[in-house]
């Protein structure tokens, strides 16, 4: 996945952007490996409200609570590995081109580095893969990789790289064959996705001095 440096203490960070940075995590951990005993228990135990993401969550929670190791394991394996591959690719890349390791993994090179964000040296995985990106959102979000990222900065890096593709993504996920738990994943995730969309719309751009008319004179200098 990638190298995190010191996150800052939670008080220096809004309770909401934390909501938000462990929703990131959670998905992340669910997609970067099949969850263990541990996280099928904790992921029993959540709850949510009446919204979309809310049901979704306590769908989750349910059927967590009857899934063991082993099942979420091959249901795993089927959706992200398979015999020379799973029924999903879940990478940047193949969602907006088609192929693996195009353009989209570049760009998203490029704008890792001026982050300061790197790959852990274990990981072998391309960089546009949806759990590293939901990752990287969390990491951005709490200050792991320097200053936490502002909305404007988190809203140009969801944009260019998770808003074009991840919704669509979690909405296989949902409608998969093998999909049983990862079915409610694909739900939550979409929802969340939404609910960040609909975020990042309502985020003001960084504001600009408006350009001067081509008519405008100069203004003269005066000497006193």
């Amino acid at each position: 996945m990638t190298e995190a440096r010191q996150t800052l203490p939670e008080t220096e960070i809004a309770e909401e952007d934390r909501l938000r940075a462990d929703l990131y995590d959670f998905l992340g951990l669910l997609l970067a490996a099949p969850p263990t005993q541990e996280v099928l228990i904790r992921t029993a135990g959540l709850g949510g409200d009446d919204s979309a993401l809310g049901r979704a969550i306590q769908a989750l929670a349910r059927v967590a609570r009857v899934t063991p190791p082993s099942a979420a394991a091959r249901e795993f394996n089927a959706l992200f590995i398979g015999l020379g591959r799973g029924e999903l690719l879940p990478y940047a890349s193949y969602y907006l081109t088609g192929f693996l390791n195009e353009k989209p993994l570049a760009q998203l090179r490029a704008d890792m580095a001026a982050r300061g964000i790197t790959r852990a040296p274990d990981h072998h995985e391309p960089e546009d893969n949806i759990a590293s990106l939901m990752e990287m959102m969390a990491g951005m979000i709490l200050g792991r990789f320097g200053a936490p990222a502002t909305l404007v900065d988190q809203k140009t890096f969801w944009t260019r790289h998770i808003g074009p593709w991840a919704e669509h993504f979690f909405a296989d996920l949902e409608a998969a064959p093998s999909s049983v738990l990862y079915a409610s994943v694909g739900s939550a995730g979409k929802a969340f996705m939404e609910i960040e969309k609909t975020g990042f719309r309502m985020t003001a751009e960084p504001s600009r001095p408006a350009p001067r008319s081509p008519s405008a004179a100069p203004e003269k200098e005066t000497r006193r």
